[in-house]
């Protein structure tokens, strides 16, 4: 029984290094346009103005490792840039406020002939902020991080198509489980969180 056992778990071991030396893993770089906005908000987070998705870049690297050695299925960390945030009008009165993070998707990934879909968590660091609020008469704009909670942690969904080439084009949304502001001692702070339809064109370049 322990010789079967051995010998079986000899036969996994090399058909896992088998795979692993098939597979080519690859790294690339994307970027393209985002779709900002935050889910539960309230009457009193948007101040009575219209809400409305604020228009952002998104961009940065990737590492592809295939864990099958067709490449249907692999593995896919990546490091962008992604600006979050939301609009609210209601003429003259117009507040940008602009989220600055640093993305971290490690997604599970899965290429069916060329059609992508992809899913996993994701770590936000936050950067820097810009908040501009023109009243009409007096416009301020403030970049102070204070109240924001610095990292948060959420979730990526996405769909694209994918040549062998590794040209590709995606997308995908981004939703964060934790919430954007922080909570003070004294006060319950808002419960939004970021919510964001991101629009990517990428390529993957091989390492041989």
């Amino acid at each position: 029984m322990k010789k079967s056992s051995s010998i079986l778990l000899s036969l996994l071991l090399a058909a896992g290094l088998t795979t692993t030396t098939q597979a080519q893993v690859r790294v690339g770089i994307k970027g393209g346009v985002s779709f900002s906005n935050f889910t539960n908000q309230s009457v009193i987070d948007n101040g009575g103005l219209d809400d409305q998705y604020l228009v952002n870049a998104n961009g940065g690297v990737m590492l592809n490792a295939p864990l099958s050695s067709d490449g249907f299925f692999s593995v896919q960390p990546e490091l962008l840039y992604s600006g979050k945030g939301n609009k609210l009008e209601n003429n003259p009165v117009n507040f940008n406020l602009r989220l600055h993070y640093l993305d971290l998707p490690i997604l599970a990934k899965i290429n069916a002939n060329g059609l992508i879909l992809e899913a996993g968590p994701q770590a936000s660091y936050l950067a820097a902020v810009r908040d501009e609020r023109n009243t009409g008469n007096l416009t301020t704009v403030s970049t102070s991080l204070d109240g924001y909670n610095r990292l948060t942690l959420g979730y990526v969904v996405g769909v694209g198509y994918e040549l062998e080439s590794g040209l590709g084009i995606g997308l995908r949304y981004t939703g964060d489980v934790s919430k954007t502001l922080e909570e003070s001692a004294t006060q319950v702070r808002s419960q939004k969180r970021n919510s964001v339809f991101q629009l990517q064109i990428g390529y993957l370049f091989s390492l041989d």
